[in-house]
């Protein structure tokens, strides 16, 4: 059976996610300050020059969800994420849109399950459409997390 993103993926989380998911969940510590284990989170994007300035310290290290014991993210259930979509991640909530500090930049759904989501006799559907997302939605989050990142790093830098 395919793991998905709630199962492989490192969550980054803003400082904005963690206290949007603390004021919902009454809790602390669903966080770490880590270096990744995927070494490829720590690789230059030629196609988001800043991306690995704004997620990461000096030290290569950045905020990501504590996983459980069996690796899944800390808010996965039976049916899916625990959390309400305004509430989750925003990088969560991105996906499974590609994206970058410019805009949205197609699909990157390699860690959906399509075959499970996406009945074989739906024609026309994505992932998108199964998923109930739209590009509104999309930018909306995506202007929300490069706006909590530049944020966050201009505090970091100590800049305006």
């Amino acid at each position: 059976m395919q793991k998905t993103c709630c199962q492989r993926a490192e969550i980054l989380v803003t400082s904005g996610d963690i206290a949007r998911i603390g004021a919902h969940t009454g809790r602390d510590g669903f966080w770490s300050l880590r270096q990744p284990n995927d070494a490829a989170y720590l690789e230059d994007d030629a196609d988001d020059p800043n991306w690995l300035a704004y997620t990461t310290d000096g030290n290569g290290r950045r905020r990501m969800l504590e996983r459980k014991p069996s690796g899944d993210c800390t808010f996965l259930g039976d049916t899916g994420c625990v959390l309400p979509v305004e509430v989750r991640p925003i990088v969560c909530r991105l996906y499974p849109f590609a994206y970058n500090e410019r805009g949205l930049d197609g699909m990157d759904d390699d860690y959906c399950p399509s075959e499970k989501l996406i009945p074989r006799d739906a024609r026309g559907a994505t992932m998108l459409t199964v998923l109930g997302m739209n590009n509104a939605d999309g930018e909306r989050w995506r202007a929300q997390l490069y706006g909590e990142l530049r944020r966050e790093w201009s505090e970091r830098c100590g800049s305006a």
